[in-house]
């Protein structure tokens, strides 16, 4: 049996563990992130590696890969920006290999996260995906072909920071209104915690839940009041589920994927989110009606989905290096003859194919509605029982 270490690295926590080759995991631990310094995050990574190798034998470990959270340079080596971490042009796979002794491979951890999806989740049998992670903000990742797109300098996949409202909520990344900020962990809270603030009378289960306090309320704390039927949680699922099936819809126009898959803690509260997000993603879907809908599914490896796919990029990257060179190079003899001209090619290659078609690739007749604006945008938009006003949720 081989195996492979996996790191996910976060804005809050640096989660490790043992995976083999099957997609399981034997042995995890977690760590808090020190996100304000770079040199005490590689240490945290090489400090859970290290912990890790000593719990299996180390010679049936045979690739660490780590899953960061921020843009990758395409040489897999670099953490060229981190909105949520102070890596900026951080050369992580070298600092971490100086401090291991050990070979690492470094990946986008959404990409890791897809790629684990992909392989052995919610996505198995898809071969144009796209996964996005709602959490402290939003990571995505896609795949075409069944391959992980990249993007030219590594950084595809950022949709979090397409800016939705003009001049909207100050994001991480120093841009204002992006999507993230009103699509996430942070925005589910945001929301929340502004209508306790300006309607404490409406929020009484939360402010409960919370300790008195709308600082009290957290993600937890908004699912459980909405499992239990709070209509203020309740709306502040609609309000981000609604963001969220916008989103999905505006890159459906530009991407075509057979599957979304949802991860990300905010993923764990299941239809809450997706119920409106698929409603918002229908109304909002260029050609309506006459298109297959592309499913919506929730992640199905939860919170290790990053370190699965990192550990399973490391295996794959470790066998290309070391498989053999299985002939020599020929040397071309020189040309006697007059070149052939070779016809153009006409025809345009086959399209692999997208996976099963399950019920969304049936066409569906929808109608158009706005989706639920947010907190900072509209007064009301988060009070239970009230008529709300039309609002465009994102301006082009």
């Amino acid at each position: 049996m081989t195996l492979a270490i996996g790191v996910d690295v976060g804005g809050t926590k640096v989660a490790a563990g043992v995976v083999d080759e099957d997609g399981r995991i034997i042995a995890k631990l977690k760590r808090s992130t020190p996100a304000a310094s770079p040199a005490r995050t590689e240490q945290a990574i090489a400090d859970a590696v290290t912990e890790l190798l000593g719990q299996v034998p180390p010679h049936q470990v045979t690739a660490i890969g780590i899953g960061a959270a921020g843009f990758v340079d395409s040489a897999r080596a670099t953490i060229l920006f981190a909105p949520n971490l102070a890596w900026r042009d951080e050369p992580l796979k070298q600092r971490v290999e100086e401090r291991l002794g050990h070979r690492v491979v470094v990946e986008n951890d959404a990409n890791a996260s897809a790629w684990a999806e992909a392989r052995f989740g919610a996505a198995r049998g898809y071969r144009d995906v796209m996964l996005v992670a709602l959490g402290t903000g939003i990571g995505a990742a896609i795949l075409v072909g069944g391959e992980l797109y990249r993007g030219r300098w590594g950084m595809a996949g950022e949709p979090g920071h397409i800016r939705v409202v003009p001049d909207g909520r100050l994001c991480g990344c120093g841009n204002r209104g992006c999507w993230e900020q009103y699509c996430s962990g942070n925005a589910l809270v945001a929301e929340a915690r502004e209508f306790a603030r300006r309607s404490p009378e409406g929020a009484i289960r939360l402010l409960q839940l919370g300790g008195g306090v709308p600082e009290g309320i957290s993600g937890p704390v908004i699912t459980r009041a909405a499992t239990e039927g709070d209509p203020a949680a309740l709306r502040c699922f609609q309000i981000v589920g609604g963001w969220l099936g916008q989103g999905l819809a505006d890159l459906a126009a530009i991407l075509d994927p057979a599957c979304f898959v949802i991860g990300g803690g905010v993923s764990e509260a299941g239809d809450l989110l997706l119920d409106p997000a698929r409603a918002a993603f229908e109304r909002a879907l260029t050609g309506r009606g006459h298109r297959p809908l592309a499913e919506i599914r929730v992640a199905q490896l939860g919170e290790d989905a990053g370190i699965v796919g990192a550990a399973d990029l490391a295996r794959v990257s470790s066998q290309e290096t070391a498989a053999p060179q299985t002939a020599a190079p020929q040397t071309a003899a020189p040309q006697t003859t007059a070149p052939q001209t070779t016809a153009p090619q006409t025809t345009a290659p086959s399209s692999p194919s997208s996976g099963p078609p399950g019920p969304g690739s049936c066409m569906r007749s929808t109608s158009m509605a706005n989706p639920v604006t947010n907190a900072a945008t509209a007064q009301n938009a988060a009070i239970p029982d009230t008529d709300q006003p039309a609002a465009v949720a994102t301006t082009r």
